[in-house]
C-alpha cells in the first residue's frame, strides 16, 4: 500500500479543512500507521520525529489506553501536533502585520 500522499497532506494541513476532510485524513492516516506497524516501524519513527510527536506523551497514551488502537492514538497525535503548528504560524503571522517603521 502506499500512503505517501497522505502524509504531505497532513504536513500540509491547514484550518480550512472541513470536519468530514479531517476524518478522511484520519481514516487514512489509521491505516497507513497500522501498515507502517506491521511492515516498516522504522519509518513511522521517522515520520513522528518529522512532525516532532512528543514521544512522552506517546508513550503515556499508550500506556494509559491498552484497549485503544495504538494507530489512533498515533494518528489523534500527528494532527493534533500539526494544528498546533498551524495555531503557531497564525500567531506570527498575525505579529507580522506590524508596521514597517515600528520594527526593529
Amino acid at each position: 500500500m502506499e500512503y505517501t500522499g497522505h502524509i504531505e497532506q497532513l504536513l500540509n494541513l491547514n484550518s480550512q479543512l472541513t470536519a468530514m476532510q479531517k476524518a478522511e485524513l484520519k481514516e487514512h492516516l489509521i491505516l497507513y500507521i497500522n501498515d507502517l506497524l506491521l511492515h516498516d516501524f522504522n519509518k513511522l519513527v521517522q515520520i513522528l520525529y518529522k512532525i516532532d510527536v512528543n514521544e512522552q506523551r506517546l508513550k503515556e497514551l499508550l500506556q494509559a489506553n491498552p484497549q485503544t488502537d495504538a494507530a489512533v492514538i498515533i494518528a489523534d497525535l500527528l494532527i493534533q501536533r500539526q494544528q498546533e503548528k498551524i495555531k503557531t504560524k497564525e500567531v506570527f503571522n498575525s505579529t507580522n502585520d506590524i508596521a514597517e517603521e515600528d520594527k526593529w
